[in-house]
C-alpha cells in the first residue's frame, strides 16, 4: 500500500558541539527534503543539528512545524521561525504532537532523546499503530552500536525477527529521501501469538 507523505517528523540532537560532520548531513537533508516537496516537523529548537534541518528545509522552501515542551521553550524556543508552533505541557504531549502531525519519521544523530523517541516510534509500528516509514540516517555510523544492539534484541528472541523490517538504515541523506519517496507499507506479520511474546 503506497503511502501519502508529506510531513516529515525529525529526531535528532540540539546540540552545538558536535563534529561538523553531522550539521552537513542535516544540512543535506534538509535541502532534499524541501526539493522532494517534504514539510518538517521538529522540536521546536534553535540549536543544534534539528535546527540546522528545519532551517536549510525552510531556505528551500519548506514549511516547518515546531513542537516544544513549556519547560524548554523559554530556553531555545523559535516560535518566530515556525509556520506553526504547539508548546506542550511535557515531554509526552510533545511526542504525541509530533507523531499526530507527521507521516514520516528520520533520525539523524542524537542523545538520550532521540533514542526514546525511536525507540517509541519502532514499538509503535511494531503493534500496528502507526505504519509510517521510519528511517535512522546513520551518519558517520554513529547508529553502529545501537544497530548491533538491536541485533542482540532480535536474535535473542526479545523481538520477532521480522522487527528488522519496522525501519530502514539510510547511510547517507540521500538514500533516506529515496526509501522515502519509493515507500510502500508492508504489513510485518507477527500475528497475535507472536505480539504477546515480543510485545516488550
Amino acid at each position: 500500500m503506497k503511502n501519502a507523505i508529506k510531513n516529515v517528523c525529525i529526531f535528532c540532537s540540539s546540540s552545538n558541539l558536535l563534529d561538523e560532520t553531522y550539521y552537513k548531513d542535516a544540512e543535506i537533508l534538509g535541502k532534499l527534503l524541501a526539493e522532494n516537496n517534504y514539510d518538517v516537523v521538529y522540536g521546536g529548537s534553535k540549536l543544534g543539528i534539528m535546527y540546522k534541518v528545519s532551517k536549510t528545509a525552510k531556505d528551500y522552501g519548506s514549511k516547518i512545524t515546531g513542537v516544544m515542551p513549556e519547560k524548554l521553550y523559554a530556553l531555545c524556543g523559535n516560535e518566530d521561525f515556525c509556520n506553526e508552533f504547539y508548546l506542550t505541557d511535557g515531554m509526552r504531549e510533545r511526542k504525541a504532537k509530533l507523531d499526530e502531525k507527521s507521516d514520516a519519521v528520520i533520525a539523524l544523530a542524537g542523545g538520550f532523546g532521540t533514542l526514546e523517541e525511536l525507540s517509541e516510534m519502532i514499538v509503535q509500528k511494531q503493534l500496528c499503530y502507526n505504519n509510517k516509514p521510519i528511517i535512522i540516517l546513520n551518519t558517520n555510523g554513529f547508529y553502529d552500536h545501537l544497530l548491533k544492539f538491536f541485533d542482540t534484541i532480535i536474535n535473542r528472541n526479545f523481538a520477532n525477527k521480522n522487527a528488522k523490517k519496522l525501519y530502514y538504515v539510510a547511510n547517507n541523506p540521500m538514500e533516506a529521501i529515496e526509501y522515502l519517496k519509493n515507500y510502500t507499507f508492508e504489513k510485518t506479520n507477527f500475528g497475535k501469538e507472536e505480539l504477546l511474546k515480543h510485545a516488550g
